[in-house]
């Protein structure tokens, strides 16, 4: 039964197709989309017609070619436009409600599937490719990925449209993203436009398409429904060719749009009344757009110069938690999905995922986990970092992630060759990169080693790769301190001076590094680790860094680690001294036999109500912030006061120390969190 199987017609009607093209043509249309919607061998698989794939595409592109020839002029060229549409299969949405790490297509099957949808559109001779209607941005992506790899094969390009599909009042497309996460997903790709369609009508899809216009540094299209679904309707929908043709009037008038055109139900009197609408009608120009690093989940990420340090969450890494290393080695991963909601819950604004793990199959557990993480929307809000030392492993994880995500790490430890084809491979699935100072003598581990491998890698991935370069994140390694090793004394302030060399001599490039690794010395004692990881970043914040791979609950508050204690720290941390390490260990000492037996200090209760509350919400502490806080409005209402001042006043107060103490690096997320919370109970 090939009933509803339109796409067939290239092949048994291409008479039918050839008077459509027609008809829209006539009525004053530019660029008209080839009849293949549906026509990726994955579509056609459900008629077990996916052997013809190949044949539909090409004929397709013949029928609507021959049609734009008949068509064009000199004052007005028609073109054709390849139409690669969805799949009724989707790469990032789970088929099984009891199983939702369950796909039932693969980013490899997809890819496959969109190859040749393209090629055939290519040899028949579309003048250019759109990937429209896209509810499931890793389809999208699967395909963007098919057509790259196509156009380098043929060794020459057509210019690429994407259009995405917000599906109702949430902004969202299907598969969960915002508009402006969508974008960041698939910027990667260098379209000559993105754009909305399907869906909604225009009226509905105009806040949709404002901000996307604000966001995107291409041209906007846009080519909506006319209107809501009316199944009493002929066409389905309603809405007459002078509705849709004023509002996107209105649109272009608003410098919104550059292309416009109509999806469902639109008739060729709505493309002739849109045509006469806009006619003389200045176009849109693309917004200028700073370079920063934009991520996404399902919601956007933006990283620049100016931004406050990045929190990336740790325990979801096999090589650094042991108890997250023994729920995925005994497949618990409702438990290992736990410790990633945590992470963000502490304020991991990216979660680093690996799998590194000698007894497992690291490429099916990355796999695994990032399917599953990718179906719990207040996880999979924000980006992931894949990390792994095996390329494959890495590429497990991009198969599997729809938001632009960072790879976590490529290196010259195997060479150049290596190193270019997988930053190539990086950018082609539209994912950010951090590069080690890592080269094929070994790690770097002084400054100059650090920083002579840093601007090789960027050389190369800038103008070689074509890399962006404000998606380049160096790690210039940070290694323990206070070993006892004397050549290891300066591990810190190389990391640090390296990072500020980086930020003034590599334009746009980023700097992360794993913060866990400076206090290894020191395991078992968190107490001093935390005061090493605060002091470090402090000074390396101050320097540059713009990420880290951190434990939310091993971080203090700068100012409020003992005097002693954070003196003797940075002794280490700066090399201040040649038995700074040696005085730590002594004090680490104490710390560590005294640790248990440390009593809170509770002098800050006899302090007035005002102090105590700004006190509670510096360092997160909910005890006595109800008790506190009634305090505070009776001390407000017996002077005739309303209980808003209490919030104007001390609390706000208090959180104004907060953002202060954030600002100036002495304070990192988690600890804001904590505040944060803290004031929601007040």
């Amino acid at each position: 039964d090939v009933k509803g199987n339109n796409d067939l017609l290239s092949l048994t009607r291409p008479d039918v197709v050839r008077e459509i093209h027609q008809a829209y043509l006539e009525a004053g249309a530019d660029l008209i989309e080839t009849n293949t919607f549906g026509a990726t061998s994955v579509a056609q698989q459900d008629y077990g017609l996916a052997h013809v794939a190949y044949d539909i595409n090409l004929e397709a592109a013949k029928i609507a070619k021959s049609v734009c020839a008949e068509f064009s002029s000199v004052n007005k060229p028609r073109f054709v436009v390849g139409a690669l549409g969805p799949t009724p299969k989707t790469a990032s949405i789970s088929p099984d409600v009891n199983d939702p790490g369950a796909r039932n297509i693969t980013f490899d099957e997809l890819v496959t599937s969109y190859g040749e949808q393209a090629r055939g559109l290519l040899d028949g001779g579309a003048d250019l490719l759109i990937v429209e209607t896209i509810f499931d941005t890793l389809n999208a992506k699967a395909a963007l990925f098919a057509i790259d790899a196509e156009f380098e094969r043929r060794g020459n390009r057509v210019p690429l449209m994407i259009s995405g599909t917000v599906t109702d009042a949430s902004g969202r497309i299907l598969s969960g993203q915002t508009v402006e996460a969508f974008w960041n997903s698939v910027r990667h790709a260098q379209p000559l436009t993105v754009g909305l369609n399907c869906a909604l009508g225009a009226a509905l899809m105009r806040p949709y398409i404002e901000e996307l216009a604000t966001l995107a540094d291409t041209f906007i299209s846009v080519y909506p429904n006319a209107g809501l679904p009316n199944p009493m309707c002929e066409t389905g929908f309603d809405e007459t060719a002078d509705v849709t043709s004023s509002l996107l009037k209105e649109f272009a008038e608003a410098g919104f749009v550059n292309i416009a055109g109509g999806c469902c139900g639109t008739t060729p009197d709505h493309i002739r009344a849109t045509a006469l609408a806009i006619e003389g009608i200045a176009p849109r120009v693309p917004a200028q757009v700073p370079s920063l690093m934009r991520l996404s989940g399902l919601e956007p990420v933006t990283i620049g110069d100016e931004s406050l340090f990045v929190n990336v969450g740790e325990r979801t890494n096999v090589t650094g938690s042991k108890a997250f290393a023994r729920l995925v080695l005994n497949e618990q991963y409702e438990d290992a999905v736990a410790v990633a909601r945590q992470q963000v819950e502490s304020g991991a604004q990216i979660i680093d995922v690996n799998m590194d793990e000698a007894m497992l199959d690291s490429a099916a557990a990355m796999d695994r986990f990032l399917k599953l993480i990718g179906s719990e929307p207040d996880i999979a809000r924000v980006p992931v970092m894949i990390d792994s030392s095996k390329w494959s492993v890495i590429e497990a994880g991009l198969k599997c992630v729809q938001g632009k995500c960072i790879v976590n790490s490529i290196s010259m430890k195997e060479g150049e060759a290596a190193f270019i084809e997988q930053a190539k491979l990086a950018r082609r699935y539209g994912a950010a990169v951090i590069v080690m100072a890592f080269d094929e003598q070994g790690q770097a581990d002084t400054f100059e080693r650090k920083i002579r491998i840093c601007e090789r890698s960027y050389r190369l991935l800038v103008g070689t790769v074509g890399f962006p370069p404000e998606d380049i994140v160096f790690d210039p390694n940070v290694f323990a301190i206070a070993t006892g090793i004397e050549e290891h004394n300066n591990y810190a302030v190389d990391f640090i001076e390296a990072t500020r060399w980086i930020k003034q001599n590599l334009p746009l490039a980023k700097v992360s590094g794993g913060v866990s690794n400076v206090s290894f010395s020191f395991r078992g004692n968190d107490h001093v680790r935390e005061a090493i990881h605060t002091v470090f970043l402090y000074h390396a914040i101050r320097a540059g860094m713009t990420m880290g791979i951190v434990n939310a609950g091993q971080l203090g508050v700068y100012e409020d680690i003992n005097p002693t204690l954070r003196e003797a720290v940075e002794d280490v941390v700066l090399n201040r001294r040649a038995d700074a390490g040696e005085r730590l260990v002594q004090l680490a000492e104490t710390i560590k036999a005294g640790g248990k037996e440390r009593k809170e200090d509770l002098a800050w209760r006899a302090e007035p109500v005002e102090k105590r509350l700004a006190h509670a919400l510096v360092r997160g502490i909910t005890q006595y912030i109800v008790e506190d806080t009634e305090q505070a409005r009776a001390q407000v209402a017996a002077r005739g006061g309303r209980p808003i001042e209490v919030i104007e006043g001390p609390l706000m107060d208090g959180m104004n120390i907060v953002g202060d103490l954030f600002g100036a690096g002495k304070m990192f997320l988690p600890q804001v969190v904590k505040s944060a919370r803290v004031m929601k109970q007040a």
